[in-house]
């Protein structure tokens, strides 16, 4: 396999779930140019447009229209698909609104756990009602929010910016405090956008709405997805042989310590023409083919790197040596049981891996892989085992291949664009 050309990955989902949910709270028309167009953020677009926001299709390549407007009572259930960062960051905004929402999702998002969420938005204001325990569904009556100082147990940017969209939501002050830094794309777009948000030391404070809600047109572009990137990375680091330029990509810190991991275990990926774009660091990445060796990935650097250990853990099963992952059981709550299926897939392929408590170990191997792997519709093992079987004399048969569009519509396509299979 050789790589070669250049290539935009989708639109960031982070980025693109919050920049809706801001826009269909303004009071005015914003234009996203670059807005993810996957299964989540349709997710995220459909539940606003049952709250009462004007939102565009989402296509990928085409800019999406949001005219916010006040919100009003669902009449029916919101439906928040697989996506939970739909699920959490919505509940926030309903905190602050003054009528009842039922939330649910697919057989995946009801059995993910809502309390880290739900009792802190409790503790400021809003009535919950659980149906199933600690999960979807879930009805949601906003009230009059107090005041609210929070000390975090969790860094979960999820969590964090839950309760900051229900303080503005809310009009009210909202400080978050962090054990460890979390992916930060919220406060980014507070500070873009012009409310009164301060961070320091780990202590992220909405004093205000500042300039907010916009009653002018504006417009916010959107960078590819790091996330999303990371695969082409891999692809490329893989190959034997060729370059490639991957454009546009986000290059947040909260989010691309990937990178640094990658660079430990002796891959070249240059970064080229950083920039900011609407409070976000953007860079082009080239990536060549390199030999692996095994690294140690430590719990303090998960944070900023939590969706991408299916990706690194592939990679360390072409490395040499053991490469080891401290602290990420968090993986046992995303859209599978991530960290056994990682574990327990890469053996199938004829890969050396065991999870120890809360840690992943992966062995190198130079082997050929072959098997049949059950990605359990988790739209990251699925592309990083198709990843994998690009690598020579490799035969991997997925499970099922469709959940790659929960993030990345059009993957496959862009695989075979860049490394010619």
């Amino acid at each position: 396999m050789r790589v070669a050309g250049r290539i935009r990955p989708p639109g960031d989902k982070s980025i693109t779930h919050r920049a809706l949910m801001l826009a269909s709270l303004s009071r005015t028309t914003v234009l996203l140019d670059g807005a993810l167009s996957a299964l989540d953020a349709k997710s995220t677009a459909r539940v606003l447009r049952q709250l009462g926001a004007a939102v565009g299709p989402l296509r990928r390549g085409e800019a999406v229209s949001v005219r916010g407007r006040a919100w009003r009572q669902p009449a029916g259930t919101l439906n928040c698909g697989n996506s939970g960062t739909t699920a959490r960051l919505i509940l926030g905004c309903l905190a602050g609104h003054r009528f009842e929402a039922r939330l649910t999702g697919d057989a995946s998002l009801r059995r993910r756990p809502m309390r880290r969420v739900t009792e802190p938005l409790a503790q400021m204001g809003a009535t919950i009602r659980e149906e199933a325990g600690d999960g979807l569904p879930l009805s949601i009556r906003g009230g009059r929010l107090a005041p609210f100082r929070f000390v975090s147990p969790v860094a979960s940017a999820q969590l964090k910016s839950a309760l900051l969209l229900a303080g503005l939501a809310g009009g009210v002050p909202v400080t978050v405090l962090e054990p460890a830094k979390s992916r930060d794309h919220t406060e980014r777009l507070f500070g873009y956008l012009g409310m009164d948000l301060r961070v320091e030391a780990g202590e992220i404070s909405l004093r205000g709405p500042g300039a907010w809600p916009r009653t002018e047109p504006f417009d916010l572009q959107i960078p590819g997805d790091a996330s999303s990137a990371a695969f082409l990375v891999a692809a490329a680091i893989l190959a034997d042989g060729g370059e490639l330029l991957i454009e546009d990509v986000g290059v947040n810190p909260t989010r691309s310590r990937y990178l640094s991991v990658l660079e430990r275990m002796g891959a070249c990926v240059k970064l080229e023409r950083p920039r900011e774009v609407c409070g976000e660091p953007v860079a082009d990445l080239v990536v060549s083919p390199a030999d692996l060796t095994g690294t140690e990935v430590e719990a303090v650097e998960i944070p900023a790197l939590l969706d991408e250990v299916p990706m690194l853990a592939g990679l360390a099963a072409r490395a040499e040596g053991e490469s080891v992952f401290r602290s990420v059981g968090e993986l046992r709550v995303k859209e599978s049981n991530r960290l056994v299926l990682i574990a327990e897939n890469l053996r199938a392929v004829g890969a050396q891996a065991s999870v120890d408590d809360d840690d992943l170990y992966v062995v190198g191997s130079p082997g050929p892989l072959r098997g049949r792997v059950e990605t359990a519709r988790d739209h990251r093992l699925a592309m990083t085992f198709a990843v994998l079987g690009l690598t020579a004399g490799a035969d991997i048969e997925l499970s099922e291949p469709a959940s790659a569009a929960v993030s990345y519509p059009g993957f496959f396509e862009d695989l075979r664009l860049v490394t010619g299979q």
